[in-house]
Formats: structure tokens, C-alpha cells, sequence
């Protein structure tokens, strides 16, 4: 049976939480279910969107494609999370991709529900500047992360912030498995050079690994590194 908004502890996590309980009710009435396979897109750079997705379950990584042709992943959007709120409400084209790094299930809210109870609800208005405020500072980190922070910092933080936003599986390994390729989108570096740096990591016993999945082996030498120590 599907969810019902107004029922949905998700909301609690994002802006809807201000919403009344008409307004979920509305919400809930126009909104579509949707689940996306694991490397599937939500949306493309440059796409109009007609609404915002509210994740229920699953990971998306949002990106920008650089002029060399790379992707710079700028955030890892997870349950609870609304997505393409920013580019609904300024009326804009899409300055990101969003595409799922695991299998997700997610409710698409049509643009018209999210912009009519703007006009009418001053606390839901509050409630997105916050959220998008945040979203500003964390862009901020980024940058200055990118301008004063090593490569193997960087790549340490990295694991240390999927460990603790995402856990771990049954075995000890981090629960969310992305690419080499994807943590070097993350960071902002080549695909070889992280590869190599996650190699140097094993070899000094900072993390292990079986494939694709990584296990922190030592949390407080990651944080040591990160710390710059």
C-alpha cells in the first residue's frame, strides 16, 4: 500500500515537515511513486524539472560536468532528502545531474504543490530557505576542502563521511559501495590517483578491501590524516 504524506515519517527529515495537514493531504493526492534502479538517472544537467523528488530509500549522487569532461560529485542525497528544490523554485534549468548509486524508491511532487504552498505557508517557506541555506554551506565546505586540503585527506575524509552518514554492512564494510571512479569524482582528483592512494591506504592498514567494498581498518589514523597529523 502506498504512503500516505501526511503519514510519512520521511517528511520529518526535510521541508514538508511545515506543511499543514491539508497541504500534505494535496501533496499526497498529486504526488507518483517512483523507484530507480541503481545507475539509472533521475534527471539530466540542463533538464526542466516539473517537480521535486522526495527520497524515501536509496542513495543519488548529484554531479556537475566539467569542462574536461569529468564529473564533480557535490553531494550524496539520501533518505529524507528533497531533490531539485533549488532549480523548481528559481524557475531554472537543472545545474546538476542526479543519479542513483543504489536502488531507490522515491516520490515525485509535481512543481504546482511545491509553489502554491510557498505562496500560502510562510513557515514551509522558511523551512526550504533552511534547508537550501544548508545546502549552500555545505558547498562552501567543499571549496574550501577542494583549495586547502590534500588529495589523501580528502580521500580520507571521504570514507570517514560514508561510515558515518551511510554505516556499515554486516561484515564491518562500508554499507554504501561506490566506484573508484565515483570517490574521485567526490574529491575532485583522477581516477588513477585515487585508485592508487586508496592502494597506499590498504598498505599502511588505514582501510581493507574485497572488490569493490572498503572497510575501515583504522578509523583513528583516517582522522589523524585528515586532521593533517
Amino acid at each position: 500500500m502506498e504512503s500516505r504524506c501526511e503519514n510519512c515519517i520521511i517528511r520529518q527529515f526535510n521541508s514538508l515537515r511545515a506543511m499543514s495537514k491539508e497541504e500534505l493531504k494535496q501533496v499526497s493526492d498529486s504526488k507518483i511513486t517512483k523507484k530507480v534502479k541503481k545507475g539509472e538517472p533521475l534527471f539530466n544537467e540542463g533538464d526542466k524539472l516539473n517537480g521535486v523528488y522526495c527520497v524515501r530509500n536509496g542513495v543519488s549522487k548529484l554531479s556537475k560536468l566539467s569542462e574536461n569532461g569529468k564529473d564533480q560529485i557535490v553531494k550524496l542525497a539520501s533518505k529524507g532528502e528533497v531533490i531539485g528544490q533549488r532549480s523548481v523554485i528559481a524557475e531554472e534549468h537543472t545545474n546538476l545531474s542526479a543519479v542513483a548509486v543504489s536502488d531507490m524508491e522515491l516520490c515525485f511532487i509535481p512543481k504546482n504543490s511545491i509553489t502554491d504552498t510557498l505562496h500560502k505557508n510562510p513557515n514551509f517557506t522558511l523551512e526550504v530557505l533552511r534547508h537550501m541555506a544548508h545546502d549552500l554551506k555545505e558547498a562552501d565546505d567543499v571549496i574550501v576542502n577542494m583549495s586547502q586540503k590534500t588529495v589523501k585527506q580528502r580521500i580520507a575524509e571521504a570514507f570517514l563521511y560514508l561510515k558515518n552518514n551511510f554505516g556499515e554492512d554486516k561484515d564491518g564494510y562500508l554499507a554504501l559501495t561506490l566506484s573508484r571512479e565515483d570517490i574521485s569524482n567526490v574529491v575532485g582528483t583522477a581516477t588513477e590517483s585515487a585508485i592508487r592512494i586508496i592502494s597506499e591506504f590498504k598498505k599502511k592498514g588505514l582501510i581493507k578491501s574485497s572488490g569493490k567494498r572498503i572497510a575501515i581498518a583504522d578509523e583513528q589514523g583516517l582522522l589523524d590524516l585528515v586532521e593533517g597529523f
